[in-house]
């Protein structure tokens, strides 16, 4: 007898569902990414050739001179915004960390009181605490320095720094503060040894949430600090100049300062998921 040789199973065909989800993405992708290609090609157009009727036109030769002009303009500033974003995450990203870990791990009398009254102060807006916040920054001395802008965005951060870091240790097993207990460590050498060394994830997450609230806030920037210490958000706004607009140099600074926020989530994005549901899923 002949051998029949096997029948492969028919290929699945292409799934016309899939197909159309890949096109609205695409779609969707390219209505947001509209904005990043006005940005670009209004930057890099000469002023003379800025109008409403060939704005949406690639510029025929590429002025690259916009890019120099607007750094001479905000690079002190983006300086002045580095050193905040940074201070200022690090500081609320570290009590948010230790804040979390005590209500979370350390039970006590109105601990559950304490959080709700510091998660209360996310919704409060800047407008609301403005002017108390004003006298209270100018009584401590620090009005017009990035330190007391610094001062402002690390009390700001805490309550929501807190909630990222406290649903995040909740997912820790009591079973490893109740055994360094047993071992004699206290307070501060649990989570200096214990807690702290498995927090990179919600560190990630904090970061990223931080930092870029802190780059893109304007309303402290423009209230709190003087000419020397101003952060990019309020030179940028002082890019527009008088009535004759050169829309090339707001379009090339916005370039430039975004390009920090940018390179955090392109070092970090890929871990900011992943801290960000870290001790949502139990079991």
């Amino acid at each position: 007898m002949t051998a029949v040789p096997p029948v492969s199973p028919p290929r699945p065909g292409v799934q016309p569902g899939r197909v159309l989800t890949y096109v609205l993405l695409v779609v969707a992708a390219l209505f947001f990414l509209v904005p990043i290609y006005l940005l670009f090609a209004t930057a890099l157009k000469a002023p003379e050739a800025i109008n409403l009727a060939t704005s949406w036109h690639w510029p025929a030769a590429l002025n690259w001179a916009s890019f120099s002009e607007a750094w001479a303009k905000i690079g002190g500033n983006l300086g002045n915004s580095l050193f905040l974003a940074v201070t200022a995450t690090i500081l609320s990203a570290m009590l948010g960390s230790v804040n979390g870990y005590a209500l979370s791990k350390w039970k006590f009398r109105g601990a559950n009181t304490l959080f709700a009254l510091m998660l209360f102060g996310m919704f409060i807006p800047y407008q609301a605490v403005l002017i108390p916040l004003f006298q209270f920054i100018k009584a401590l001395g620090l009005y017009g320095s990035i330190w007391g802008l610094i001062l402002a965005h690390v009390v700001y951060g805490i309550p929501i720094t807190t909630l990222i870091f406290r649903n995040f240790y909740a997912d820790v097993p009591d079973a490893l503060v109740e055994a360094a207990t047993i071992d004699g460590a206290g307070f501060w050498s649990i989570y200096r040894r214990v807690i702290f060394p498995i927090s990179i994830p919600g560190f990630v997450v904090v970061i990223i949430w931080q930092f870029t609230q802190v780059w893109n806030e304007f309303l402290f920037a423009a209230t709190l600090t003087n000419t020397g210490s101003q952060p990019v958000t309020y030179a940028l706004s002082q890019l527009s100049g008088g009535q004759a607009v050169s829309w090339n140099l707001p379009m090339a600074g916005a370039i430039l300062a975004a390009l920090p926020t940018l390179l955090v989530y392109i070092l970090l994005g890929r871990y900011f998921v992943r801290g960000l549901l870290a001790g949502s899923v139990k079991g």
